[in-house]
């Protein structure tokens, strides 16, 4: 399965490859929805004869109980593990068998598993998918040595990684009550306890075809597609869904810090997260502008930050800025850096606050503004060549309660932002009482 950390970063790179040309219809999809509730969208791409095949659940590691955190991550994993008709394991093999490739991940606010195809091999993805949604079948013998394979996976790729370890920290710092602060893998106390009877209450509580998105990009129509969809998902029962209730995030009154030494660390690293709006929760007026901030501040090798923490001062050897609005809840826009080798963290932090004061202080320029909408919407451009991203961006949206229309107006929405509207969305966000710092360092011989 894939990795948390590089799943968020490799979603956050497809954030800003984004839509498309500055236009209405992207990707210009159909859309259908079966009688049991499954939502359906077909994007046309006939430039090849393959097919992009994912089925979002619209539910995450923020949906799971207390006590039982990496519950939704554990049954993915498990819907691997066989139903009547196939055996545990022979999912993927009968996937690669047909010249297909598949996988899925987890994060806090859905699961999805993809296949790519060749077109004339769709038929029996469906056919697979409609089968594990509905006859899921687990026993202990499969269950909990998985479960032994999730724990290994924590802690080859979190409790060995010092940057995945600080991430966590920082997630449980910066949210007070949202479960975004819960790791979606889970801790590695609870992932123990979980087992058959939870992952299949689990299972029978949340998977359901009205509570899940089945996107089709590639070498199909929609007139062809609905047959298809029609005879494998269409006997999947609907079920009764519980309302995706989740707490709300207390104002903040005091800036964080989390910092952590490591003997395994060779570069030390400098972040820091502010709490941020995403399309559905908080000062959502600020969503567009603050894509068009992330690309002023770290796009790309022309932006503010490098041009002054690794040209001017050299004292940064990288920078970055992350912003992902698609979320259920609030987000978070993340600035970071790598020190020069020599120069101390405290220089670049330093350095940066100079620089965030400075956008604070005097604002971004309409030559800035212009630069940025012109590099987002011309990377966009390329969106419409890859099944998977469009697969991706309306999965994403939809599992977390947005639209198709709000896909495809992205681009006249980023369009249409203004300098006031940057510098306003600078002012609401970077506010250091909604902040995180985080700083990774060495630990010296004792």
């Amino acid at each position: 399965m894939t990795a948390l950390r590089l799943f968020l970063v490799s979603i956050a790179a497809l954030a800003a490859f984004a839509l498309a040309p500055a236009q209405a219809g992207v990707f210009n999809p159909e859309t259908f929805r079966l009688d049991n509730g499954l939502q359906v969208v077909v994007v046309e791409n006939h430039r090849v004869p393959v097919v992009t095949s994912m089925v979002w659940y619209k539910v995450g590691a923020a949906d799971e109980a207390p006590g039982e955190t990496g519950l939704a991550h554990f049954l993915e994993h498990l819907m691997f593990k066989g139903t009547d008709t196939v055996k545990p394991q022979e999912f993927s093999k009968i996937i690669a068998k047909n010249g297909g490739q598949d996988n899925a991940f987890t994060t806090h606010d859905y699961t999805a598993y993809y296949e790519n195809v060749a077109r004339d091999r769709l038929d029996l993805v469906l056919k697979l998918e409609a089968d594990r949604m509905q006859n899921l079948r687990l026993t202990d013998d499969v269950v909990l040595p998985e479960r032994e394979v999730v724990r290994e996976e924590r802690r080859s790729r979190v409790e060995n990684d010092p940057n995945a370890l600080l991430s966590e920290e920082m997630a449980a710092t910066t949210y007070l009550n949202l479960p975004y602060r819960r790791p979606v893998i889970g801790w590695d106390h609870e992932i123990v306890q979980l087992g058959t009877d939870k992952a299949y209450a689990f299972y029978h509580t949340h998977y359901a075809p009205n509570n899940a998105i089945l996107v089709v990009a590639g070498d199909i129509t929609a007139a062809e597609l609905r047959p298809m969809v029609e005879k494998y998902f269409g006997p999947v029962p609907r079920r009764d869904i519980p309302p995706r209730v989740r707490p709300k995030e207390p104002p903040h009154h005091a800036e964080k810090r989390v910092t952590l030494k490591d003997a395994r660390v060779n570069q030390p690293q400098w972040t820091r997260s502010y709490l941020a709006p995403s399309y559905h929760e908080g000062e959502s007026k600020y969503v567009d502008a603050l894509e068009v901030l992330e690309q002023i501040l770290g796009g790309d090798s022309s932006s503010r930050l490098y041009r002054a923490l690794v040209v001017d001062e050299k004292v940064a050897a990288g920078v970055d800025a992350d912003y992902q609005p698609t979320a259920v809840d609030l987000s978070t826009f993340t600035l970071s850096a790598s020190p020069e080798p020599g120069v101390a963290v405290e220089r670049v932090e330093t350095a940066m606050d100079a620089e965030i004061a400075k956008l604070l202080e005097t604002g971004v320029s309409e030559d800035e503004l212009a630069r940025a909408k012109k590099q987002l919407l011309a990377t966009a451009t390329y969106a419409r060549d890859s099944m998977s991203v469009a697969a991706r961006l309306f999965g994403m949206a939809l599992a977390t309660g947005g639209t198709v229309d709000e896909v495809e107006s992205w681009p006249q929405r980023i369009s249409a932002v203004t300098v006031q509207q940057v510098n306003e969305a600078a002012a609401a966000v970077l506010n250091r009482e909604n902040s995180t710092t985080g700083v990774l360092l060495p630990q010296p011989a004792s």
